[in-house]
């Protein structure tokens, strides 16, 4: 088993995280952006989409995407649990990990991807526009977010699960297209400062 990482993009740190969570060691090969590794052949024939991270089972089968490769881990090792245990809490964690992911996490990437230079040859065209228009997406979605946390410790109810991780490595990101949180959002500040402080982030 391997699983082919990408150093402090935010996807591969999603895993890694998760990874670090449940106590789990999987070697990992670091892929050559630098040389565009993404995009040669050889990975291509792995992910067809060109992204990472990547899990290459021990058959050979490739597993991509973050969500699917942590559902993967989750199903060998359910404790501790990251998804939900019963129907109720599984729905409402699958929601706000989907509301961050397309809300947030989808924002900050497209304002990275159409606004910095080192992203124009795999992003064409770059849209500037789009790019500055992500960005009011995002915080609008952070005073959201910020309104919720103030009912509760982490994004879904009393305990840390996979919609802190994607929230986590999204405001993380954040400073590569220079978003900045606005001063006024203490729920978010809060808890950003509680999850950071889990060993599993440094991962």
């Amino acid at each position: 088993m391997e699983l082919i990482d990408g150093g402090r993009a935010p996807s591969p740190r999603r895993v890694r995280i998760f990874l670090a969570e449940k106590g789990i060691d999987v070697p990992r090969r670091q892929i050559d952006f630098a040389n565009w590794e993404q995009f040669s052949d050889a990975f291509k024939a792995i992910n067809p989409m060109q992204r990472v991270p990547v899990l290459i089972l021990d058959d050979g089968t490739p597993i991509s995407e973050t969500m699917a490769i942590c559902r993967y881990f989750e199903t060998l090792h359910p404790e501790p649990n990251l998804f939900g245990r019963d129907a109720r809490e599984i729905a409402t964690i699958e929601m706000w990990n989907r509301r961050v992911e397309l809300n947030f996490y989808g924002a900050v990437a497209s304002a990275f991807r159409h606004l910095s230079p080192a992203m124009a040859p795999s992003e064409k065209p770059q849209i500037a526009e789009w790019g500055e228009a992500n960005k009011a997406k995002a915080l609008a979605f952070l005073a959201i977010l910020d309104r919720e946390l103030g009912t509760r410790q982490f994004i879904v109810g009393d305990r840390f699960t996979v919609a802190d991780i994607t929230a986590l490595c999204t405001l993380d990101f954040m400073r590569a297209p220079k978003i900045e949180l606005p001063a006024d959002m203490k729920n978010v500040k809060r808890w950003h400062s509680e999850v950071s402080a889990r060993p599993s982030t440094k991962a």
